[in-house]
């Protein structure tokens, strides 16, 4: 595929965000689907959510405006198509269980039973971390689970988007973090799957770099509108379905490993909220303002800006050294 066909594709998402945001903060304003203030809010004042509407239009027009684009000119390419239809589909189902929860407030047990519903009907598709991986460590050998437990990748699959989507979902807690985070770690994969010729995935990382950018100018703060659980349910299903259908196409450690490194500040956050909720007696799901962010400011005396930015840098040098481990720079062969 050609890398301009992924670029313009990202630029198309870009603006189509940036067009449709305005048009998505007055409708939100307009029949009250306000994110309220309070103890564990970091806004003194309530804001539009459903933000993430805004990123999905960028993102699907984008991405359809490209396989349109690759239809007419070199059918050829598109392989894949079926990988990449089967993603806007379960990410419009999430997307929808966002737009419901931000609309109605689900309750934590329902909302993770809907991701369950929708992450089990991903997998029925054929988004499964396939029975066997191939060793980073030395070129060309395969691992296949024990026989009779190959059973194993569903659960596995199932935690991982569960995981990746809440993974997400708990980082999104300051004006423009959220978004920017996207933006760097989706453009850093990017990078690294064009380097590795995985056309299709790129082209999907793209169109999210440049809806998540787009949104970026009405969400950096002071923010005039969030992304809401819409986004960050969405953005987080995005991540987790590319990783998946990475693992037919390279090794393990590319596929999954490199996602956890690029993504590894909000996987490590959520990893301690979980225990440090559980150990207060708390449910693990309970919002509090303990994650890294909240550290930033109510521990080191940051503002948000500068909590933004700090986090922002940290995320590109997660991406920097995930390429380097890709391309052999760093001493750790993947197959």
């Amino acid at each position: 595929m050609n890398p301009f066909v992924v670029l313009a594709a990202g630029l198309i998402a870009f603006a189509t965000a940036l067009f449709t945001t305005p048009y998505v903060r007055r409708l939100a304003l307009n029949v009250g689907m306000l994110d309220a203030s309070g103890e564990r809010r970091m806004h003194d004042q309530p804001k539009p959510r459903i933000g993430g509407i805004a990123v999905y239009l960028g993102f699907a027009f984008g991405l359809f405006s490209a396989l349109g684009y690759l239809i007419r000119t070199a059918p050829q390419q598109l392989d894949n198509v079926h990988d990449v239809v089967g993603l806007i589909f379960g990410g419009t189902l999430i997307l929808m269980v966002g737009i419901w929860d931000d609309v109605m407030t689900m309750t934590p047990r329902s909302k993770l039973l809907a991701q369950v519903v929708v992450a089990a009907i991903s997998m029925l598709y054929g988004f499964v971390i396939p029975p066997w991986v191939t060793n980073p460590l030395h070129h060309g050998q395969t691992l296949f689970y024990p026989h009779g437990f190959e059973w194993l990748v569903y659960p596995l699959t199932m935690l991982w988007y569960v995981g990746m989507m809440n993974a997400i979902n708990f980082i999104d807690g300051l004006d423009g973090l959220l978004s920017g985070v996207t933006v760097i770690s989706a453009a850093s994969l990017l990078v690294i799957d064009l380097n590795r010729g995985h056309a299709e995935i790129a082209l999907v990382l793209a169109v999210l770099a440049g809806a998540a950018l787009g949104f970026l100018r009405y969400n950096w703060n002071p923010a005039k509108i969030i992304l809401g659980d819409s986004g960050a349910l969405f953005i987080g299903y995005v991540f987790a379905t590319v990783s998946i259908i990475g693992t037919s196409k390279t090794a393990f450690a590319i596929s999954l490993l490199v996602p956890l490194l690029v993504l590894a500040l909000p996987v490590l956050d959520t990893a301690v909220a979980i225990v440090r909720r559980t150990r207060a007696g708390k449910k693990f799901y309970e919002a509090d303002r303990g994650h890294f962010h909240h550290q930033l400011i109510f521990r080191f005396g940051l503002n948000v800006r500068q909590a933004v930015l700090l986090i922002y840098a940290v995320c590109l040098v997660l991406g920097v050294v995930a390429y380097l481990l890709t391309t052999g720079f760093v001493p750790l062969k993947f197959a």
